[in-house]
């Protein structure tokens, strides 16, 4: 037995070179703690597998134990190393789950979870018009969350009636489970699968709720958007989203803003953008229109000889400007974009009269854009080039 024991090799059962650091000791541990724990492996081959990864851990992690091992010894030669029952390995199981957990071993000293839970967030849509984003506006909405229930006030017991301690865990809300072999003894603690980890058992559920201290109910919250918002945006309401389980303090409500197209304007951040068809006799001689803005009607300027294209900027006339502390903080601006329309289906007289025009301002032929460094377009230096 002794020779056996000298020749037990802690680095294979790992699956680690014999210069292998610490960090790469305790990774190939967690790697292979995750496969073979018992409370996610309840192969009893898998769980023997687990105490001698267990084991190697111990020795490798530990200098001093590494060092016998390197010089050709075995430091669990001796079941008994230092410690007391349930500590047979030389150190506590407590080690070994803090390697693999990051924390206390096996939920020692953790105790029964509550069962009052924070609850989950809640999510709804508000679809809102352009004039409603652009004034803000308060509005009642029906929600279906987790509320408090009434009949026993989040405790999930019927009224008059008390959990009872459980009997398999005493209280404790897990159980711990003793296995020896060769190598020793390992204790493992796991929730308690008759209360499941709560410590105790409701013996009376509330008749309402089921136990779970909630229930589904649908309300009428209100909520208040700020102006100026845009598509996307979420307002949120502290405390109004679904209760938690044994009564535990509600999440958040968040209500996100769905922006509907208007039928006149394209928004871009605060500014706004729409477009104004005029007749080209109407561009060529200047005039005056309403212009629907949000604010109400506005008369617009458009100079003789504006151009298809060209953009006229009012001043403030767009939305308002949102800051992060909900503020408005001044409007964007309204860019109008002038498109002239051509007209078609002429008259004999309405054709003539334009080629009247055309002969006067001698635009009978006209010239391509660009021209050369005099001004003067391809068909002029044509026309100048046969006229010589």
């Amino acid at each position: 037995m002794g020779n056996a024991r000298v020749a037990r090799d802690y680095y294979g059962t790992l699956g680690v070179e014999q210069d292998a650091g610490p960090d790469q000791i305790k990774r190939a541990y967690r790697r292979l703690a995750r496969e073979l724990h018992p409370d996610v492996n309840p192969d009893p081959a898998a769980q023997e597998r687990f105490r001698e990864v267990s084991t190697a851990y111990e020795v490798l992690s530990d200098p001093e134990k590494r060092r016998i091992v390197d010089l050709g010894g075995d430091p669990m030669g001796n079941g008994a190393a230092a410690g007391g029952p349930g500590d047979q390995f030389g150190f506590g199981v407590s080690d070994i789950m803090d390697a693999f957990f990051g924390g206390q071993a096996g939920g020692r000293g953790r105790g029964p979870r509550s069962r009052v839970q924070p609850g989950a967030d809640a999510l709804i849509r508000m679809p809102l018009t352009l004039n409603e984003c652009a004034t803000g506006v308060t509005k009642d909405l029906t929600v279906d969350t987790a509320v408090l229930c009434t009949e026993c006030t989040g405790a999930g017991s019927a009224p008059g009636s008390a959990p009872s301690v459980c009997d398999i865990c005493a209280g404790r809300g897990e159980v711990q489970s003793v296995q020896r072999s060769f190598l020793g003894q390992v204790v493992t603690s796991r929730p308690c699968p008759n209360c499941r980890g709560f410590g105790e058992i409701i013996t009376d559920p509330c008749r309402q709720c089921g136990g779970d201290g909630r229930v589904r109910s649908r309300r009428s919250v209100g909520v208040r958007i700020p102006a100026g918002v845009a598509d996307g945006m979420r307002v949120r309401l502290a405390g109004q989203g679904e209760v938690g389980p044994g009564g535990g303090p509600a999440g958040d409500l968040y209500v996100e803003v769905e922006e509907e197209p208007h039928e006149l304007f394209t928004r871009d951040g605060a500014d706004l953008h729409c477009t104004v068809q005029l007749p080209m006799t109407a561009a060529a001689l200047g005039t005056t229109l309403p212009l629907p803005t949000l604010d109400g009607v506005e008369e617009l300027h458009v100079e003789p000889g504006t151009q298809a294209g060209s953009v006229q900027t009012l001043r403030g006339k767009g939305m308002p400007r949102l800051r992060s502390t909900g503020r408005v903080d001044g409007h964007g601006d309204l860019m109008v974009h002038v498109d002239v329309a051509v007209p078609t289906n002429l008259t004999k007289e309405q054709s003539d009269l334009l080629r009247q025009l055309a002969a006067m301002r001698g635009e009978e032929q006209p010239d391509l854009v660009g021209g050369n460094r005099n001004g003067h377009g391809i068909f002029s230096r044509l026309r100048d080039s046969f006229g010589r």
